[in-house]
């Protein structure tokens, strides 16, 4: 039951590869040391038998059994938290859970995310908790809350701040924790510490490693200890001290791979030499470039925003500052007349231990809303307060001007800006990279994090033995109108299907018949012809096919083999024919194009340059990947002059296809001359304005070319939906799978859900392919409905359809899950997960599909064929009890509901 309830926490929580890697290993643990969650148990014998497991694990430097996972900042740790609370409960009946916070930011997120109907919910998808959500009880109202669990609640939740506990351990007192009134003759502590199944979950955990008020841990005795970080290791004198009881390590590097945090980028000035420079001109210079790397930013997040129709992100700088003396200068030069003309009063905030009553709660309050677009705040100055917990999206450059070593910079900088505001890489590079401003520690933040040694870099490469190794293999499988002419599924020899006997014998029926496939496969270009794969069966058609095998032979194009008995070309044709009408699933080519003349334009519009704050340079600025070591250069001086300040954009518009200068250059002169005001509101002189339209002219004319896709038109004097192909053959599969694998049955439960892409199943009976891939086990689920309920279905491959659908400025090709045809329509059938169902992406598939359908389906009506219905399915709803009507009558989508 362990793993079932594994699955099913990972599925309903939507796990991460890395969350889903912490989870199993935690059911690893517990399955190989059962003893790990009772209470009697041989500590000693636990780590002996974990670290087999485990080859990182040596110690559990508790007294109690404590595993650490250590997962890079942005992966999500709280998360991972919520799906070990309800794998514990569900799997192993685990009722009474301890949760420490290091500090008060996080402990006050960490309430939030337990609490129900929050955004960031840590239990959404656990239906075992929607009506009987956890109790949670805080180090707020545990005296009221604490101790017994009530009639409707079956975990108890205990989160606590440990910085509260260590400051009245350094103030001489016992922990407030211990001086709680006593319950029935003991303290809430000890209520705790008695508890038969109490598991203490701890994160940031290498907060937990030195101070002395932590030893107070032990006391509690829980069961067993979860430890979540993004450093396993503690510094000391001799350097970084590697945690002992790592069981999972997901560091930044892979983090970086896979996508799911921001790229780190060090940025400098080309030949940039801080000996020529003071101190304060250090500052001053790494300040500026800072905001000129701020506004550009700006500009690409709202060009991003508005090409792919999401929100708008408004990114803000960091300023790292010595001391609170150092950052109360830094703010009042930054809100001066003498920084950007003033253009940044108002929009900074000072975060430090300096401030205290109202002053302070204003703080607090404009550093929790920096996130929203309303909020004013651009730039954050701060000493040491912005630690673990302070979880933001949106921050896009950091200017460190405290010292510190170059690992130290690295590890505090990188941090807090590593999480990605759209919840993945986008692929547009200023949207996807953290900045950090260091023109005098550039080489040594290049060199430190190229060091091997680096714990936030390093990657571990853990192979199986030789003999372990599983190697895949690439398969193609052709459909099995293909197969039973050629007696070959693809790449691969399978047996019979169905172990029927072969429908052609002998080379010479063989060759007849792929001559004649061939020959009615070209008439799927002529609809007039064989409008649908049924009219291939006509007369008029037989014959012209007969015809023309007869005359490909005689020509001496083909020969056959001297066999006994001549060959009947005319029953061949017809078998084959009769072949391709019941293996074919019609699938027309219709594209909709204009007709008569066509005109197309631009309405004109009023810009909104409202985000476009671009600053002058005065020397290239180089920025450096930290992941990949690539370089950028962004330009400073003036390349070359314009007559008119304008000219600089039109001569970047232009460039795009869709803008013509003899058709539209009324409309993008109005344009840049509206740029161009609005550079000259901000910027001092010409020469500035001149600046910053030849550094920036092509980021200038993209943030007008978006908007005027906002504004586009196009007429005809009709459209017509076009037909170019009445049916469409099969396409053979390629795959890639396990090597010297047999094939599983469809009907087989697969237990070990990992491994289902790199599996082959086939036995089907419907199907027009005899073997199949599928994705997830709720395909698997589905084909079964299928082979019970539908007259022939198939998986299409690439390039089957040919439908194409809107995602930004790209029109990738939209490939269905499942084609399947009923007594009365075809339906294209797409599976989703419930959390994927109101993706934009996916919407914009289904809209295109729809579309396609409709197209399709007006065709085939008028041609004796069937209409397509377009199905999209949760995955949670693919159950086998369910017929196949059932679904058409739920999920159909309709052109009205995109």
């Amino acid at each position: 039951m362990s793993q079932k309830h594994l699955l099913h926490v990972a599925g309903r929580l939507s796990l991460r590869a890395p969350q889903r890697e912490s989870l199993e290993a935690l059911a690893t643990a517990i399955a190989a040391a059962p003893d790990i969650l009772h209470s009697q148990r041989d500590v000693a014998a636990l780590l002996e038998t974990l670290t087999s497991e485990f080859p990182t694990l040596s110690d559990f430097e508790r007294e109690f059994p404590s595993l650490c996972f250590a997962l890079a900042t942005g992966v999500g740790k709280t998360r991972l938290m919520g799906a070990f609370i309800s794998y514990l409960h569900m799997a192993h009946g685990i009722s009474n859970f301890f949760v420490l916070a290091p500090n008060l930011t996080i402990y006050n997120k960490l309430i939030t995310d337990f609490t129900p109907n929050t955004p960031k919910y840590v239990f959404k998808g656990i239906a075992e908790f929607a009506i009987n959500s956890p109790k949670i009880i805080t180090g707020d109202d545990y005296e009221v809350k604490g101790r017994a669990l009530d009639a409707f609640t079956s975990v108890s939740i205990n989160i606590f701040n440990i910085s509260k506990i260590n400051s009245e351990v350094r103030g001489g007192r016992s922990p407030r924790i211990k001086r709680l009134s006593e319950y029935l003759g003991d303290s809430y502590f000890n209520y705790l510490a008695q508890l038969p199944d109490l598991v203490l979950l701890m994160d940031e955990s290498h907060r937990y490693r030195a101070d002395a008020g932590v030893r107070a841990l032990n006391e509690l005795k829980p069961l067993l200890g979860l430890e979540l970080t993004a450093t396993p290791f503690t510094e000391s004198n001799r350097g970084p001290v590697p945690f002992k009881n790592v069981v999972v390590d997901y560091p930044l590097a892979r983090a970086m791979d896979d996508g799911f945090v921001k790229e780190p980028a060090v940025v400098t000035q080309r030949n940039f030499d801080a000996s020529q420079h003071t101190k304060e001109e250090i500052e001053r210079i790494k300040l500026m470039d800072g905001i000129r790397l701020h506004e550009i930013t700006k500009v690409e997040l709202l060009t991003y925003a508005h090409e792919n129709d999401v929100a708008v992100i408004k990114p803000f700088m960091l300023v790292i500052a010595r001391d609170t003396t150092h950052a109360a200068n830094l703010l009042e030069l930054m809100e001066s007349q003498a920084f950007f003309d003033g253009r940044y009063q108002g929009k900074i905030i000072q975060v430090d231990s300096s401030r205290s009553g109202a002053a302070e709660e204003e703080m607090i309050n404009r550093l929790l809303a920096v996130e929203s677009p309303d909020e004013p705040t651009e730039v954050v100055i701060h000493v040491n307060m912005l630690k673990e917990g302070w979880d933001v999206t949106n921050l896009y450059t950091i200017v460190p001007l405290r010292a510190a070593n170059a690992r130290t910079l690295i590890e505090q900088s990188i941090g807090r800006g590593l999480r990605l505001p759209y919840g993945k890489r986008t692929g547009v590079t200023a949207v996807d990279r953290l900045n950090i401003v260091a023109h005098d520690r550039f080489q040594e933040i290049v060199d430190e994090a190229n060091n091997p040694q680096n714990p936030l870099r390093l990657q571990q490469v853990i192979l199986d033995p030789p003999s372990d190794e599983e190697k895949i293999e690439s398969v193609t499988v052709n459909s099995n109108l293909e197969a039973i002419i050629s007696g070959k599924v693809g790449g691969m020899v399978y047996p019979a299907l169905d172990n029927n006997p072969p429908v052609f014998t002998g080379i010479a029926e063989t060759t007849v018949a792929q001559i004649a496939i061939s020959e009615l496969n070209k008439l799927q270009h002529s609809p007039g012809t064989a409008a649908t794969s049924r009219a291939l069966l006509n007369d008029d058609v037989q014959k012209s096919i007969i015809q023309t095998v007869t005359e490909n032979l005689s020509s001496g194009q083909q020969s056959l083999p001297d066999e006994e008995n001549p060959v009947d070309i005319l029953d061949i044709v017809a078998k084959v024919t009769a072949l391709i009408v019941s293996h074919t699933i019609d699938i027309p080519r219709v594209v909709v194009v204009p007709k008569g003349e066509v005109s197309y334009g631009y309405k004109p519009f009023t810009l909104d340059m409202s985000g476009l704050n671009l600053q002058p340079s005065e020397r290239d600025i180089v920025i450096h990947s930290l992941h990949t070591n690539e370089q950028v250069l962004m330009a400073a001086q003036v390349i070359f002059s314009e007559a008119k300040p304008e000219n600089y954009i039109v001569h970047a518009l232009i460039d795009y296809d869709d803008v013509s200068y003899d058709n539209h250059a009324d409309l993008i002169y109005d344009l840049a001359a509206q740029a161009v005001e609005h550079l000259k509101s901000y910027l001092l002189s010409k020469d500035d304005v001149n600046n910053v339209l030849s550094n920036n002219r092509q980021l200038i004319a993209e943030t007008i070319h978006t908007q005027m896709a906002e504004h586009f038109w196009e007429k005809a004097d009709t459209y017509e939906v076009e037909v170019r192909s009445g049916f469409t053959p099969l396409k053979t599969c390629a795959y890639t799978v396990a090597a010297g694998q047999s094939v599983h049955s469809f009907r087989d439960t697969v237990n070990d859900k990992g491994k289902i892409k790199q599996m082959l199943f086939g036995g089907f009976r419907k199907c027009l392919y005899p073997v199949q891939k599928f994705d997830s086990d709720t395909e698997r689920r589905f084909s079964v409905i299928l082979e019970r309920d539908a007259q022939k279905w198939f998986k299409p491959a690439k390039g089957q359809f040919k439908i194409f659908y809107k995602d930004g400025s790209e029109h990738p090709e939209y490939v269905p899950d499942f084609v399947a045809e009923t007594e009365g329509f075809v339906l294209m059938v797409e599976t989703k997960s419930q959390a994927e169902m109101g993706d934009r992406k996916v919407h914009a598939k289904a809209a295109a599909a729809v579309k396609w359908c409709e197209n399709s389906s007006e065709y085939l009506l008028k041609n004796g064929g069937k209409a397509w219905k377009y199905l999209l399915i949760p995955h949670d709803e693919v159950k086998e009890n369910f017929q196949l009507r059932d679904y058409i009558s739920k999920f159909e989508l309709l052109h009205q509901q995109e």
